[in-house]
């Protein structure tokens, strides 16, 4: 499941960002917006599909989309829970594509910004320069 959000997330930065990037394993130690979708799979299970951008990383994305060049906080947030919907809706329709374990996706809150220290199973970071955008999953239990 992390595979389709990572490839969303890699093709939002090639094809909406335009820039060049790395991922690597782990999440971001820097201050971040923090939201989530939950996301119930065909299989009978549910995850936590968390996204985890820095700053700078969010500013990119409300340039992109408002040509805002220094966005407020509550605008941020707005971009990072659109940014979510993005990456993830995505990430459906490539599971889609691929019949690899097809889900329903919820509605994205967003939880905070601060340092990313949530439970989580797996995450990656794809860097943009010095700017991060974290992608991390958890299984939940009911």
């Amino acid at each position: 499941m992390l595979t389709t959000v990572k490839q969303a997330t890699e093709n939002f930065c090639t094809h909406q960002i335009r820039e060049s990037h790395s991922t690597t394993e782990g999440f971001s130690k820097k201050r971040t917006l923090i939201a989530y979708i939950d996301i119930d799979v065909n299989d009978g299970t549910r995850h936590r599909v968390y996204i985890a951008s820095d700053e700078a990383f969010m500013q990119r994305v409300s340039y992109l989309f408002l040509e805002e060049e220094e966005s407020d906080e509550e605008t941020l947030i707005d971009m990072t829970l659109e940014t979510a919907n993005l990456i993830i809706g995505s990430a459906k329709v490539i599971a889609e594509e691929i019949a690899q374990n097809p889900y329903t996706i919820g509605t994205p809150h967003f939880i905070k910004l601060g340092i990313f220290d949530l439970e989580h199973d797996s995450a990656h970071t794809i860097t943009i320069n010095e700017d991060e955008i974290t992608i991390a999953i958890k299984e939940l239990h009911d």
